[in-house]
């Protein structure tokens, strides 16, 4: 997108004249390529600054704009009634234009638009070369940054401090209207449509009151925390089956065996030597005694003279069996090897 500047430089190499309008930031008026008057969003009109002095009031100021036209411009039509001197005129209309173009320069983003023949109702007062524009442009903002090199106040509200920082304070007449005018809530710009001023000299002293520490300063923002560094994920053993993870009390889980579990015999047939008993069926003692009085749980009756074996209480630091094939063929293989070291 093109800027102000290179569009001014372009008019004024064609000798244009009219109205470069840059969307709702303002407007530069050009006769025959040279810039003759300029308004901003962001200053005071030279009319408003002449009322806000008391040079003039605002119904002369309607009645010259309504009366003005191509041949007799409202600036002359001023000077003719003695309302305002061509020394004053020329002098505020010099004033308000450096004003405007110091913002608008700094304008990005607008949507650009030239209007031949678009006249100001004051007509031309004073003559500027871009080149000088632009030169003056630079110099006001190398000012301001020597004053201050920050830009947070210029568009923020002016908060002047309750208690100054020092014993005594020199201000000049400008910084002392910025001081009584703000009211915690009006702008610099604000100020300047207030004061009647413009809007660069307002700006200027507010960085020197903010340099000068007479004015309140917005506090920085806060610092975000400092990140956590993310969890490691858990770490399992490779000796350990998912199967036995699932099921097994954590005590016994790298001691679960694994394969099916042993399978029950038929009723009336003898288990094998080594073999341990199925799920629900009482181990018999050494010799094949039984005490009586108990009859096995495999549903056999129990042979004469024999004794049932009385299971022994389990030590409290098994765990209960929960139905598992897996952890019910353990129980029974602990509760064997107990009751051999008896």
């Amino acid at each position: 997108m093109p800027t102000a500047e290179s569009v001014l430089r372009g008019l004024a190499d064609d000798r244009a004249t009219g109205a470069l309008r840059l969307g709702k930031a303002g407007v530069f008026y050009l006769t025959g390529g040279r810039v003759t008057y300029a308004e901003s969003a962001c200053c005071p009109r030279a009319e408003d600054l002449l009322v806000a002095g008391g040079r003039i009031s605002a119904h002369a100021v309607r009645q010259a704009r309504q009366a003005a036209s191509e041949q007799r411009p409202g600036g002359g039509l001023l000077v003719d009634r003695g309302l305002l001197t061509r020394g004053e005129l020329e002098f505020c209309v010099l004033g308000a234009v450096l004003d405007a173009a110091f913002f608008l320069f700094d304008a990005t983003g607008v949507r650009m638009r030239f209007r031949p023949e678009d006249r100001h109702w004051l007509g031309p007062q004073w003559y500027f070369d871009v080149t000088g524009l632009l030169r003056e442009h630079g110099r006001r903002r190398a000012q301001l940054d020597q004053a201050w090199p920050s830009a947070e106040l210029d568009t923020l509200p002016v908060v002047p401090l309750a208690r100054i920082p020092a014993q005594q304070v020199m201000l000049t007449s400008l910084q002392w209207e910025v001081l009584v005018g703000a009211d915690s809530s009006a702008t610099p710009a604000d100020l300047a449509r207030k004061l009647g001023r413009p809007a660069y000299s307002v700006l200027l002293a507010v960085r020197q009151l903010g340099a000068a520490g007479l004015l309140r300063r917005p506090e920085p923002p806060p610092e975000a925390p400092p990140a956590e560094p993310p969890e490691a994920p858990p770490r399992t053993s490779p000796k350990t089956s998912p199967e036995a993870s699932a099921g097994a009390p954590p005590e016994t889980r790298s001691r679960v065996p694994s394969g099916p579990p042993p399978q029950a015999p038929a009723p009336g047939a003898s288990a094998p030597s080594g073999a341990s008993a199925p799920s629900g069926v009482l181990p018999r003692r050494a010799g094949g005694a039984a005490r009586a009085g108990t009859a096995p749980q495999d549903g056999t009756a129990p042979e004469a003279g024999a004794e049932a074996v009385r299971p022994r209480p389990s030590p409290e630091w098994l765990p209960a069996a929960t139905g598992d094939p897996t952890d019910v063929n353990l129980l029974i293989r602990l509760r064997n090897a107990l009751e051999a070291l008896a």
